[in-house]
């Protein structure tokens, strides 16, 4: 095993597998679920009939359209609508043909960690909708936030569709809102999306489904760190577990080993050793009540104008502005 002091990693993704792996309890980012393999599992996942979050924020983004344009657009001020996490922007695409269609004019940055999303992004949206001016820019939201703050004059506006802010803790979150804070000026406006407390059944199914997409898109990060570390994980070594507690509204997605077992990352000259039963950490997916958000804000620096929900409010997506 190599001393963490001396050794020399080639990306971030390399740094931060090392450190959760020897961490404990042992860790990985869920940020790194994510390659070409990764993006495909997670629009089956958006797909599957368990996965209420798609549906509900289609559906508010359908049936708002004409509000949301009016907010965005207001005194026809062109405006860059940047977008965190993009992924293949099937969503987004509701609003960027209303805008289209309206006349209103904008620009579209969308942002995400994938370079093959984004490829596949800005592919589809030529042959959907050409007239859409698109820049992408690559990277992790931290990174892009701070581009963002450094970007043209015009107005803007930042999507975070998905309840994308529930893969922080509070603290992480408050923090991230801040640099969100601190990367608009006063007239842009931040548009997010919140999954509200539910039945806790219904949470456990969208991330736990029978047909197993779920349980692929957790353990395709042990696949990639196979795949790019030359690492030896035997994916069926390992159980896709999840957990909700209704009182913090907080999920999370474990990867649990099965039997006890060494795995070798030749790349990193790394000898991980787990327990029967030992578990890594992968995700979390925080849901939220009004008095929730409204604390984030708050304490995040911003002011909530206004919100969309769907008919049940399981689903909402918060409009922010600086609070000046």
């Amino acid at each position: 095993m190599q001393d963490n002091e001396t050794t020399t990693f080639t990306s971030t993704f390399e740094q931060e597998v090392y450190e959760g792996l020897t961490a404990y309890p042992k860790h990985l980012s869920s940020k790194y679920f994510y390659d070409e393999t990764g993006d495909k599992l997670f629009q089956d996942i958006m797909a599957m009939p368990e996965y209420y979050l798609t549906d509900c924020e289609f559906n508010i983004l359908e049936e708002n359209k004409n509000e949301i344009a009016a907010l965005f657009g207001k005194n026809e001020e062109p405006f860059s609508l940047f977008e965190l996490g993009a992924g293949d922007g099937k969503k987004t695409k509701i609003l960027l043909r209303h805008f289209v269609e309206k006349g209103i004019p904008f620009d579209y940055r969308p942002i995400d960690i994938s370079q093959n999303a984004l490829d596949k992004l800005e592919e589809s949206l030529k042959k959907e909708i050409p007239q859409v001016e698109i820049n992408t820019l690559q990277g992790t939201y931290f990174d892009t936030l701070r581009d963002i703050g450094n970007t043209n004059d015009r107005k803007k506006i930042i999507l975070f569709l998905g309840s994308n802010i529930g893969n922080l803790l509070h603290p992480q979150a408050v923090e991230f809102l801040k640099n969100m804070r601190d990367s608009v000026n006063e007239g842009d406006l931040i548009f997010m999306g919140f999954d509200q407390k539910k039945n806790p059944q219904a949470i456990l199914d969208a991330y736990n489904d029978k047909t197993g997409i779920t349980e692929a898109f957790n353990k395709n990060i042990l696949a990639r760190i196979n795949k790019e570390m030359d690492a030896d994980f035997d994916l069926d070594k390992f159980l896709h577990w999840e957990v909700y507690d209704p009182e913090t509204g907080t999920a999370k997605s474990y990867l649990v080993s099965k039997e006890e077992q060494e795995v070798f990352i030749e790349s990193l000259e790394l000898q991980v050793r787990l327990k029967a039963w030992e578990t890594i950490h992968t995700e979390i997916s925080q849901k939220y009540d009004d008095a929730i958000v409204e604390w984030l804000a708050k304490k995040a620096g911003l002011e909530i104008i206004t919100e969309f929900t769907d008919s049940k409010q399981d689903y909402k997506n918060y409009v922010f502005k600086k609070n000046t």
